[in-house]
């Protein structure tokens, strides 16, 4: 146990140790079941992570002096502590965290555009979004501590101001994922040490568990899938494929996206197929014997270009000699823009638009299985169609998952097939779904956003808290169900 250690998951660990100690103690009637009770499970996550430590820790508000303060609060939206310079680019992130340097992500939000930057950080910050914002669902899964919707922060190119408080590039920040508090200057982060008696009580979770409840995990390649398993996870049950397409990827699916003609479509995706088929067996591999949802494609087309938002104004400072592939992604970009891109031509409304792209998918992983098994392996995988609305829907892409099979000298049955509810309609209408299904997934993030008419990027930051505050809400949907609505779909 670290002697600094005195951060918000300390006092969790000591109770974790104490407990586990008295269950072990023949002497003591104090239960492995009570030593379970003892410990939340969001006490388990600080824990897993590095936290601030208690003391220097200036709870008033930013003075100018350099000195550590709380410059804004937003919510904490992956846990742990993070340290380090800011960084308003992705690009520039990527760059830094890649030498070494320990930055902080600073953008008004994020897209998938963003997630080699993301992947660099040591965390993330953004002045707009909420609990199930791409930038908080991200961080949580990759465990780099993220704080979002901080709206009292003006993002600009050079740093970002609070109030009268200018905090530049370069300038020296720290984050609380847990609490949300966003500090000027560096903080103390207390030493993260795992005790073994988390294992031991993770272990008597299972246990009392006894097979009843089984937990997949999260993971989008073989190294994060390899964590899951080392700690436990019967399997992964969300691979988002478009982190696949990023880094060094993106020009591909941008080449993919932008070809004039189906000879040149079909190229770029055959380079990106043969990059995902690698993928997802290696992916395949780590969780050999254990069940691999693979979702295809969900965000929009324009989630992978440039900003919109910024073209007039980069097309007012740019000359005549632009480059032109710079032009075509700029009018790609215009083109493929919506008022509402998350209610618009994303998941498989995207596939029905864009057929091949889907196709390549499918055809990587049914690749990837086979040769997962010609090499002796138990790959175990299924197809995950995200924001379905109709049965018929789901028969296209069957369609295609069986032409594809068998193309490849494969059945069909081989690969499993489900739907992701996270429409209301979904939801009224599984039961013809799960006529054709292998399995159904709950899309709550999506499905909370619907049914509350709640915008999941902006509602949290400015509207929950008020909400909460005067008791128009018990709970915050997008961080605990609602029973009486979501969960009664």
């Amino acid at each position: 146990m670290s002697g600094k250690g005195a951060g918000p998951g300390s006092g969790a660990l000591e109770r974790l140790v104490e407990a586990v100690r008295r269950a072990n103690d023949p002497n003591d009637d104090f239960s492995r079941a009570a030593a379970l009770l003892e410990v939340t499970p969001e006490e388990i996550e600080a824990i897993l992570h590095p936290q601030l430590a208690a003391e220097g820790v200036n709870v008033d508000v930013a003075d100018g002096d350099g000195s550590s303060a709380i410059l804004a609060t937003g919510l904490g939206a992956s846990p742990g502590a993070a340290v380090g310079t800011v960084v308003c680019d992705a690009d520039a992130a990527a760059d830094a965290g890649a030498d070494g340097e320990s930055v902080i992500l600073v953008m008004t939000e994020t897209s998938p555009a963003d997630v080699h930057g993301m992947a660099e950080a040591a965390g993330i910050l953004t002045s707009r979004g909420g609990l199930a914002s791409h930038a908080a669902v991200v961080a949580r899964g990759w465990g780099v501590p993220a704080v979002v919707g901080a709206e009292a922060i003006t993002i600009d190119s050079e740093g970002f101001l609070v109030g009268d408080q200018r905090v530049n590039v370069g300038d020296t920040i720290a984050i609380d994922g847990t609490t949300g508090a966003v500090m000027l200057g560096a903080q103390e982060v207390a030493d993260d040490v795992i005790p073994d008696e988390l294992e031991e009580l993770l272990g008597w979770a299972d246990e009392v568990v006894g097979g009843a409840t089984l937990v997949r995990a999260n993971a989008d390649n073989a190294a994060d899938a390899q964590v899951a398993r080392d700690f436990g996870a019967k399997g992964i049950g969300l691979c988002r494929t478009e982190h696949q397409f990023l880094g060094d990827r993106l020009p591909v699916i941008r080449r993919a996206i932008l070809a004039s003609d189906p000879a040149s479509e079909a190229a770029a995706l055959d380079e990106l197929g043969a990059l995902q088929e690698k993928d997802f067996v290696e992916l395949l591999k780590v969780m050999d014997g254990l069940p691999v949802t693979v979702r295809l494609l969900d965000p929009p087309l324009h989630e992978f270009l440039p900003d919109v938002h910024g073209l007039a104004a980069a097309d007012a400072s740019e000359d005549d000699n632009a480059d032109a592939e710079l032009v075509a992604e700029r009018q790609a970009a215009a083109e493929w823009a919506e008022h509402n891109p998350m209610l618009g031509t994303r998941g498989v409304r995207l596939a029905v638009v864009r057929p091949r792209i889907y196709q390549m998918q499918i055809r990587s992983l049914v690749r990837a299985v086979a040769a997962r098994s010609k090499a002796g392996g138990d790959p175990l995988a299924e197809i995950m169609v995200p924001l379905v609305v109709d049965a018929s829907e789901l028969a296209l892409i069957e369609g295609w998952v069986t032409d594809i099979t068998e193309a490849e000298g494969m059945n069909s049955e081989e690969v499993g097939l489900g739907v992701m509810v996270e429409t209301p309609r979904a939801a009224l209408v599984a039961e013809e779904f799960a006529l054709a299904a292998d399995f159904l997934s709950f899309g709550t993030n999506d499905l909370t956003q619907m049914v509350f008419g709640f915008s999941r990027d902006d509602v949290e930051a400015r509207l929950m808290r008020p909400y909460l505050d005067a008791r128009l809400l018990e709970e915050n949907p997008f961080a605990h169900l609602d029973v009486a609505g979501v969960g009664e779909l």
